[in-house]
């Protein structure tokens, strides 16, 4: 199972599980973009509360993006629930490098958004963000069973 760690500006630490099985051309993605430093300094640019915060885009607008990808909606069993991890998109199959993390539950959102990963620690950092907090570092790794 693949794991993650969102680390913002001021040392908190948002812990994430990655649904690698189910999403697995997202969650390679965002590995790749995570790890190559590309989330480095960027900001939650969106923070609308009781909905989504929202983080990821290069220039800062929301608008920015990376190569696109598939959405991965089909047969994914994960839904938009409180912590849940999904990429936001212009449109069918316009995912890229923003992502958002669900305040509460948004079914409406399940069949046009991909769920790659949910919260597993940290949600309190989550609820306390604002818009422009800014990501130090988002980290991507192989967890061993022990781990989990």
């Amino acid at each position: 199972m693949k794991r993650a760690a969102i680390t913002l500006e001021k040392g908190q630490v948002i812990g994430l599980e990655l649904y690698e099985q189910d999403a697995p051309g997202t969650v390679a993605n965002f590995e790749k973009l995570a790890n190559s430093g590309f989330y480095n300094g960027l900001t939650f640019q969106r923070v609308v509360r009781n909905f989504v915060a929202q983080g990821g885009c290069p220039d800062g607008t929301g608008r920015g993006g990376t190569e696109k990808i598939p959405c991965e909606t089909q047969n994914n069993p994960h839904k938009h629930v409180r912590g849940a991890l999904s990429m936001a998109h212009f449109g069918p199959n316009t995912g890229s490098c923003q992502f958002f993390i669900c305040y509460d539950t948004f079914d409406y959102l399940d069949p046009w958004h991909t769920v790659f990963g949910g919260v597993t620690d940290g949600m309190e950092h989550v609820d306390a963000l604002k818009r422009g907090d800014v990501i130090q570092e988002i980290r991507v790794w192989d967890s061993r069973p022990e781990e989990e």
